[in-house]
């Protein structure tokens, strides 16, 4: 499928992932509908820093995913729904868990609902690495058990089910991406490379963390953002769950060493204990198999393995440390 002949609709194109991959879209010469969370401050999120140009192309449509008659109407006359709307934040999901039912389990229904009303050509739907909760088996393939460990995860199985289902009940032209932990540019300081990057830039030298045991296995957010684009390409996609993943496991601790290494610094670790997840909620380790990415729509991760883990440490790490970017985060305070 030619993207550049389609009418694209990104959902949470305000935020980390999305703005990225709307601009990108932009510069590859699509048509883009930038779906952003209705707010009285006017804000675009992310895309109020996008360049000129890029603004200049976009069409904006300000909304919220939990109503289905707004929804309905940012999709009306386009082909292709890239869906990365959803609530992300963990710990958050501790305490308000019903916006995470509302937002990702309902706001999705309402995106697939849509989409099979008004025949738009394909679904590509977020789902997230943390829905395998701690890895069963390595490296995890797309068979691996779902395991709700945390609210947020929970919702996303959910949102996952909710969508296939609808490409099995009726046909919608549904493919899921499952990308595993991606960092970069513009991520929220609630995420751990942020929380050191930014520490770090401002000073500190000791880094407050929760736990340093568990491995994740990271992407680079232009690798997640290829794959989003082949995912919308590949018709082979439509009824798949695809793996969006490095293939290389870090722990979190090591993780740390390496952005202070890349950061020319050393740095003491203080235990933080508001920044612990519950035992049994936290995910212990993940590590992705990405052989199916592969093979069905031709993606691999240009920053794979430990060498391309640090480039892509270097490029996130530079682009914290400018002072444009950096005053946009609080580093002395604990994002939830």
């Amino acid at each position: 499928m030619c993207l550049e002949q389609q009418k694209i609709l990104v959902t949470g194109a305000d935020g980390f992932i999305g703005s990225h991959l709307t601009e990108t879209l932009v510069r590859q010469g699509c048509s883009v509908r930038a779906f952003v969370l209705y707010n009285s401050f006017n804000s675009w999120g992310w895309l109020d820093r996008s360049p000129k140009e890029i603004q200049d192309s976009l069409e904006i449509f300000s909304g919220d995913i939990r109503d289905p008659y707004g929804v309905k109407k940012a999709m009306q006359g386009c082909d292709i729904v890239l869906h990365l709307a959803a609530l992300i934040a963990i710990p958050y999901s501790y305490h308000s868990p019903d916006t995470y039912v509302d937002t990702n389990i309902k706001g999705t229904l309402n995106v697939v609902q849509a989409a099979r009303e008004l025949g738009v050509q394909k679904v590509v739907h977020t789902s997230t690495s943390e829905v395998y909760g701690t890895a069963q088996f390595v490296p995890i393939t797309e068979e691996h058990p779902l395991q709700g460990q945390s609210p947020y995860s929970a919702s996303k199985i959910g949102a996952d089910q909710i969508a296939m289902s609808f490409c099995s009940s009726f046909k919608t032209p549904v493919a899921i991406i499952r990308p595993f932990n991606t960092y970069g540019p513009r991520q929220s300081a609630r995420a751990v490379i942020p929380t050191v990057i930014t520490q770090i830039a401002n000073g500190q030298r000791k880094i407050k963390l929760g736990s340093l045991h568990p491995t994740r296995d990271f992407n680079y957010v232009k690798d997640t953002v290829s794959g989003f684009i082949k995912m919308a390409e590949s018709q082979a996609a439509i009824g798949q769950v695809i793996n969006i993943g490095s293939n290389y496991e870090i722990s979190i601790g090591d993780t740390v060493q390496l952005i202070a290494d890349v950061m020319n610094v050393e740095i003491e670790i203080a235990s933080d204990v508001q920044r612990f997840r519950p035992k049994d909620s936290e995910v212990n380790r993940l590590w992705a198999e990405n052989k199916k990415a592969k093979e069905i729509i031709d993606w691999q991760p240009a920053y794979g393995g430990r060498e391309g883990f640090k480039r892509g440490l270097s490029e996130t790490a530079n682009w914290f440390t400018n002072p444009e970017n950096l005053k946009q985060y609080k580093s002395n305070v604990y994002n939830i």
